[in-house]
C-alpha cells in the first residue's frame, strides 16, 4: 500500500519528498515528468510514497492510483493565489467518491512573501466541505535553504503521515 502525493505542478511535491526521506533540504527545480517513487523507513514502518506530476497531461493518472493507496498527501503552493481555485477543484474531484481516505494537505511555501496563512488555505480549499467521516489534516510547510535541516512543519508532517500509515494498516 502506498501514499499518493499529488498537487499542481510547481507546488513543491518533489522537494517535500526529498526532505521527508533525508531529513535535509534539497530544492528540486526540475518538474516531475511522470512518476517519482520514494521509500522511507522509520522505526515503526516502511512508507512507500508515489508522486505523480501535477502538469495537465499527468492529472488523468491521479484517479487510477487513488483506490490503491492508504493515504493522500496533497501539496499546494500557499503563495500561488491564482491557482488555489484549481487546486481546490482537483482535490474535491479526487476525494468525492472515497469518503474515508485520509488526506494530509501540505500548505507549502509558507516562507514566501504573500503566502496565505493556514486559515486562508483552509477556506480557499473549502476543507470543511470534505465530509465528516474523513480524517483531514492541514499543515504549513516550507523547504528552506539547501542543506539546512527540516522545518518543524515538515517534521510534524512526517510524524503525522507515519502515524496515519500505522493506523490504516
Amino acid at each position: 500500500k502506498q501514499i499518493l502525493v499529488l498537487g499542481l505542478d510547481g507546488a513543491g511535491k518533489t522537494s517535500i519528498l526529498h526532505s521527508l526521506a533525508t531529513n535535509h533540504i534539497k530544492r528540486s527545480v526540475a518538474p516531475t515528468e511522470g512518476f517519482n517513487a520514494i521509500c522511507i523507513n522509520t522505526e515503526e514502518s516502511q512508507m512507500e510514497f508515489l508522486e505523480i506530476g501535477g502538469s495537465e497531461p499527468l492529472r488523468s493518472y491521479w484517479k487510477m492510483y487513488l483506490p490503491k493507496v492508504l493515504l493522500l498527501v496533497y501539496v499546494v503552493d500557499s503563495a500561488d493565489h491564482a491557482r488555489l481555485p484549481m487546486a481546490k477543484q482537483l482535490l474535491h474531484q479526487l476525494i468525492q467518491n472515497n469518503s474515508t481516505l485520509p488526506v494530509v494537505v501540505l500548505a507549502n511555501k509558507q516562507d514566501l512573501e504573500g503566502a496565505y496563512c493556514i486559515t486562508d488555505i483552509h477556506d480557499a480549499l473549502a476543507l470543511s466541505d470534505t465530509g465528516d467521516e474523513r480524517k483531514m489534516f492541514l499543515i504549513g510547510t516550507h523547504v528552506a535553504e539547501d542543506g539546512s535541516e527540516m522545518s518543524s512543519g515538515m517534521k510534524d508532517a512526517k510524524e503525522l503521515i507515519g502515524q496515519l500509515v500505522l493506523e490504516t494498516q
